[in-house]
Order: structure tokens, then sequence, then C-alpha cells
């Protein structure tokens, strides 16, 4: 009897108790949007701010012949589209971005992937390997490109040191090659980057239960078979993570090459954000400058979502189900 009383003075349209809990729901609805407001707010405006407005800007310098002083007054439309579209330059240079990336997924990540497994084990001095390999990303892009100018210069640290070890036929002029520059790039990037992600697939490996693992060692699977069958499955999301970060780092690679080789010899190792640069700023043509940044973001924006779309899509609806379950 009592409890039917209370759950009827509860329910009760006039009863106190409704009074008191009738307002909650309003309450707590203005204090979740005035979390939300306080919280996506600021990052909101430094978005707007920062990302929007820029790209929007550069996108209507593009549409006039600008060359930084003065006011907008000579509007040619999408003629600079037209050049960088066309230009022979500007496609070298976008297919250097190309090759890098590609090498990057095919050689880099399995480096990246087998050096991962073996510092997840257990063994002796696993933190200063770890420290080792992690510690070129932590160098500046600026200092990097110094030290690797000064090891490979002709009759230089790599030059003698192959001398030294009866390989003096594998020496050449590293950087001024038009074969072999953009490779020789390639070669330091990974030096310089692969240790990032090194840490982000020890990372996905410290994620994977042990349990899995041991359950397929007592049904007799080989090591090989657990990595193969357990182990590189369940590292499937950082893997297609990685090569996403990798593509987009790519098309992004300006500092190691200004500073090493300044895009040559003859273009060779002349990458799309130099190839801005050398047109942008150092000949001051700022709207054809925009042509090419809002061209490569453009790029760099369908590659995502597509990649979006067919890779990264069952991993994100996951984390979402995973969120809300």
């Amino acid at each position: 009897m009592t409890r039917v009383q209370s759950a009827a003075v509860t329910a009760a349209p006039g009863s106190p108790g409704a009074a008191v809990t009738g307002p909650r729901r309003p309450r707590s609805r203005m204090r979740m949007r005035t979390e939300l407001a306080i919280l996506l707010g600021p990052p909101l405006v430094l978005f707007i701010g920062f990302v929007f407005v820029p790209i929007v800007i550069a996108a209507w310098y593009s549409l006039y012949n600008w060359s930084g002083y003065g006011p907008l007054t000579d509007f040619i439309g999408l003629h600079n589209y037209g050049d960088v579209l066309s230009g022979p330059v500007f496609h070298q240079s976008l297919l250097h971005n190309v090759i890098i990336a590609v090498l990057s997924v095919l050689i880099q990540l399995p480096i990246s992937i087998g050096l991962a497994l073996m510092l997840n084990r257990r063994m002796r001095g696993r933190t200063g390997l770890r420290l080792a390999v992690f510690t070129p990303y932590v160098l500046s892009e600026a200092t990097t490109a110094v030290l690797w100018l000064l090891l490979l210069e002709p009759n230089g640290f790599v030059d003698q040191f192959l001398q030294s070890v009866g390989l003096g036929g594998l020496v050449h002029q590293w950087l001024a090659s038009t074969s072999l520059v953009l490779y020789t790039l390639f070669f330091v990037i990974t030096w310089k980057y692969i240790g990032f992600g090194i840490v982000l697939l020890l990372a996905g490996l410290q994620g994977i239960p042990a349990e899995l693992r041991e359950a397929a060692a007592i049904d007799g699977a080989t090591p090989w078979r657990i990595t193969r069958r357990v182990t590189l499955p369940l590292l499937g999301p950082t893997v297609r993570i990685w090569i996403f970060l990798s593509v987009i780092g790519s098309m992004q690679l300006f500092d190691l090459v200004q500073i090493m080789t300044d895009g040559g010899p003859a273009t060779a190792s002349s990458t799309t954000v130099y190839y801005l640069y050398a047109n942008g700023i150092q000949r001051y043509q700022f709207g054809f400058g925009s042509a090419v940044a809002v061209v490569l973001f453009i790029i760099s924006f369908v590659f995502a979502l597509i990649y979006q779309r067919f890779a990264l899509r069952r991993d994100t609806a996951g984390a979402l189900t995973r969120a809300v379950g």
C-alpha cells in the first residue's frame, strides 16, 4: 500500500514530487547545451579563424594576378588554375609526391611493423632501442636536413664509410644526380619519420589483448601464424591510420627538400609545396601560389574523403558503436 501511494504521489501532476522532478529535464538539456558551447566553442572559433577563413582567402586570391603588393585589381578568373594544371613542372612535382607516398607504404610500413613487433617483446635494452628509434622524429626538419646534407656531401662521411668497407663503387653524387636525389631524400625521410610510425604501431600492439595470443599458442599455433592470423588483423585499424597520415604527410613535404636540394637538380626533387613556394613566394606570384595551394588542398581533401569512405569507415563506425554501447 505504501509503495502504491508513493508512486501515485510521484506521478500526480500537482504533487510536490512532480514539481521537483518535472523541471529537471529542461535544466539538464540547458546544462548539456552550455557544456557543449563551452567545450566546442573555442575549437570551432579557432578552426574557422585558422583553417576555414585562410582557405577562403586563398581561393579568392587565386582569382587575381597579384604580386603581394597593393590591392587586388587584376582579376583573371581561373587563369591561374589553368597554368597550374597544365604546367609540366607541377605534374613532375605531384609525381614526386606520389612516388614518396607509394614508397612510404611499400617500404616504411613493413619496416615499421617489423621493428614494432620486435620492440614489443620483452628483451634486454628495449627501452634504449625505443629511444634510439624515436629520437630522429624529435629532431626538427631543419636540423635533420643540415645533418644529412653534411653527411651526404662529396667525400663526406657516407662516402668515406663506403670506401672504408670496400664499397667505394657505390659512391655517387647523392644530392646532385637527377636519378638518385629523390630516393636519397626518401631515405632521409624514412630515417626522420619512421620512429613516429613505430610508436603508433606499438600503441596499437599494446591494445591487443595478450589472452588472444596465448589462446592461439595453446591451440598449437606457431609464432609466425599467431602474428599473421591474430596480431596483424587486429593491428589493421592502426595500420590504416598510419597509411593515411603517411600519405598526407608526403603531400606536405617541404622543409627537407628546400634545405637539402632546393628542388634540384633541374627540379628532380621538387614537390608540390616546394613548387608553391618557388612560384608563389620567391617569384612574388601570390595569386598563382594561392591557386597551387587550393589545388593541393582539393587533392588532399578528396583523398581524405575517399580513404574515409572505403578504408576508415568501419573503424570509425566500430568506435562509435562501442562509445554508444
